[in-house]
């Protein structure tokens, strides 16, 4: 599994950074073979909205190229959700098997085209603005339809990396993450907490 981290300016890094820890144990402890990643932006540096600059390798590349894109939030992203240059990158993606967001990324998967017809979720502040590009806008930590995931706001993001860990291995594995993590908080083993359409009437 390939991946690529889509990151830009004035982003909040922990709705990267939680995502990213949960999902490297991935590789750390071989629990899925061949799992790589990147770190993907339009320039090569780019400052987080606390002021922390961050160095990227790839630069604008075919995204199509990955099995999984993940994109987080921040504020910027009212702003480039309109940024034609930026979301027709995004859309090099469409065929990519994996579609992942935290917080107000979900704005840019949205603006991609990626949510029409289905369901998500975002930070709670921002649900009104999801609401134009998708079927329903669902107040739940983390929503799946088919292999679009949303996570709602900032720590959400370990949980929706954890329960991507858990659906690509299992609970044991999932539970081993998050004893390396010192993290309790995720339940293992509780799938149909997380809210899917026609499969669960449960908010996670």
């Amino acid at each position: 599994m390939k991946v690529a981290y889509i990151l830009f300016d004035k982003m909040t890094t922990l709705d990267f950074v939680g995502f990213y820890e949960a999902v490297s144990w991935l590789k750390i402890l071989n629990a899925k073979e061949n799992v790589s990643w990147e770190l993907c932006a339009k320039r090569e540096e780019i400052t987080d909205d606390r002021g922390m600059t961050i160095q990227i390798k790839h630069i604008s590349p075919d995204l199509s190229k990955y099995d999984l894109i993940f994109i987080p939030g921040g504020m910027s992203t009212r702003e480039l959700r309109y940024d034609t240059e930026f979301i027709s990158w995004i859309q090099t993606a469409r065929d990519v098997e994996y579609k992942v967001s935290v917080c107000t990324g979900a704005l840019l998967l949205g603006a991609a085209g990626f949510l029409t017809d289905k369901i998500a979720t975002t930070n709670p502040a921002a649900y009104e603005l999801l609401i134009p590009y998708c079927t329903e806008v669902v107040k739940a930590r983390i929503v799946r339809d088919g292999n679009i995931l949303t996570g709602g706001g900032v720590s959400a993001s370990i949980d929706l990396g954890l329960y991507l860990v858990e659906s690509l291995t299992n609970k044991d594995v999932v539970k081993k993450v998050q004893k390396m993590m010192d993290y309790p908080y995720y339940q293992a083993g509780k799938l149909s907490n997380i809210f899917m359409p026609h499969t669960s009437d449960e908010y996670c």
